[in-house]
C-alpha cells in the first residue's frame, strides 16, 4: 500500500462480466453462502488468490437495518432497485415503510428469504434483463457490491442504463478512500493460521470482484461521464458515495446535494407481484398493528 492508501491488484485486468454469463450466480448461489443466510451466521470469508481472506458480515446483513441503513433508504428517491439484495433487510424494510421497491441478486437463499420476510425479490444477475428499466428512481449497491462483476465500468454503465433521467445511485466504498482492487475470490467457511483454505465444504468456482474506496468509485464515475458526484458521508463505521446520473441531463438538472425521499406515484411502481409476508417480517407485524 502506498503512502497515499492505494491498494492495487497484482493480478492482470478481468474480463468484462457480461461475457461469461452464469459464472457469478452459480458462485453466489454456492453451498457455503446459501448455508449461511439461511442460519443468519457465519463465519464466511471470500477467499482471494494468494491466500488472503475477506470476512462477509452475514449477522450484519442478516439482522434487521441499522442506523446507517436508515440514513440511505432516507436518501432515497422513488422506486428503488436494490442490487445484490443478500438476505433482504433493505428492500424488507422499505416495503415496510410502504415505499415501492425491488431486491436483484443472484442467490436463490438470498430471494428467498427475502421473499419470506415480506420483500419483493427477483434471482437474477443485474447484467440479465430487469422489470422496469431506465425507470428506476435510485439503485443500491450496498455491503460491498459495488465490486459485482470485477469491472467497475461496466458496472457503472449498467447502473446507468436502469435509472431514470438524473436517477440516483448510491454505493458503500471501502474505508480507505483510495483501494482499487481487482480480485478473482471464491466463497469459504473457514481458514486456517497460515491463510490456506481445507474447502471441506466445496465452495463454488471463482468468480470476479472488485473492492474500491470512495476515491477509486469517484474516479471511475468520471471516465464514465455519465455521473455528477451527489455526497459523500460515512455512518457506523461504513462509507458511502452517492452519484447522480447524467443521462437526460438537459431535462433534470442534477441538484448541488440528495435530497430527502420522494413520493412515488403510481407510474413509480414496479409490475412485479408482492410477495405474501411471514409472521416475523417488520411488514407483517405493521399490518397487524394497522
Amino acid at each position: 500500500m502506498t503512502a497515499a492508501g492505494r491498494v492495487r491488484s497484482s493480478s492482470p485486468p478481468l474480463p468484462s462480466p457480461l461475457a461469461p454469463a452464469g459464472t457469478t450466480p452459480s458462485s453466489w448461489s454456492a453451498d457455503p453462502y446459501a448455508d449461511a443466510l439461511r442460519t443468519g451466521r457465519g463465519p464466511l470469508f471470500l477467499r482471494c488468490a494468494g491466500g488472503r481472506m475477506l470476512p462477509l458480515d452475514v449477522e450484519r446483513w442478516c439482522a434487521a437495518a441499522d442506523a446507517a441503513d436508515h440514513e440511505v433508504l432516507r436518501r432515497c428517491e422513488g422506486p428503488v432497485l436494490d442490487v445484490g439484495c443478500g438476505p433482504g433487510r433493505l428492500v424488507t424494510e422499505l416495503s415496510a415503510q410502504g415505499r415501492p421497491a425491488l431486491g436483484v441478486d443472484v442467490s436463490e437463499a438470498a430471494v428467498d428469504r427475502t421473499r419470506r420476510l415480506g420483500g419483493r425479490a427477483l434471482h437474477r444477475s443485474v447484467f440479465t434483463p430487469l422489470p422496469d428499466e431506465g425507470r428506476w428512481g435510485t439503485a443500491l449497491l450496498i455491503d460491498g457490491n459495488v465490486g459485482i462483476g470485477g469491472d467497475p465500468l461496466a458496472l457503472l454503465a449498467r447502473m446507468s442504463g436502469l435509472l431514470r433521467p438524473g436517477g440516483l445511485l448510491i454505493a458503500e466504498t471501502a474505508p480507505v478512500p483510495d483501494t482499487d482492487e481487482r480480485l478473482r475470490v471464491r466463497i469459504v467457511r473457514s481458514a486456517d493460521a497460515s491463510g490456506d483454505t481445507a474447502d471441506l465444504d466445496a465452495p463454488g468456482a471463482p468468480f470476479r470482484w472488485a473492492r474500491l474506496g470512495a476515491q477509486a468509485l469517484l474516479r471511475y464515475a468520471a471516465r464514465t461521464g455519465g455521473w455528477h458526484p451527489a455526497g459523500q458521508w460515512a455512518s457506523g463505521g461504513r462509507c458511502f458515495v452517492a452519484l447522480r446520473s447524467r443521462r437526460g441531463a438537459d431535462r433534470v438538472p442534477p441538484p448541488a446535494d440528495i435530497p430527502g425521499p420522494a413520493v412515488a406515484g403510481p407510474r413509480d411502481r414496479p409490475p412485479v407481484v408482492p410477495q405474501r409476508p411471514s409472521g416475523d417480517s417488520p411488514l407483517a407485524r405493521r399490518t397487524e398493528r394497522t
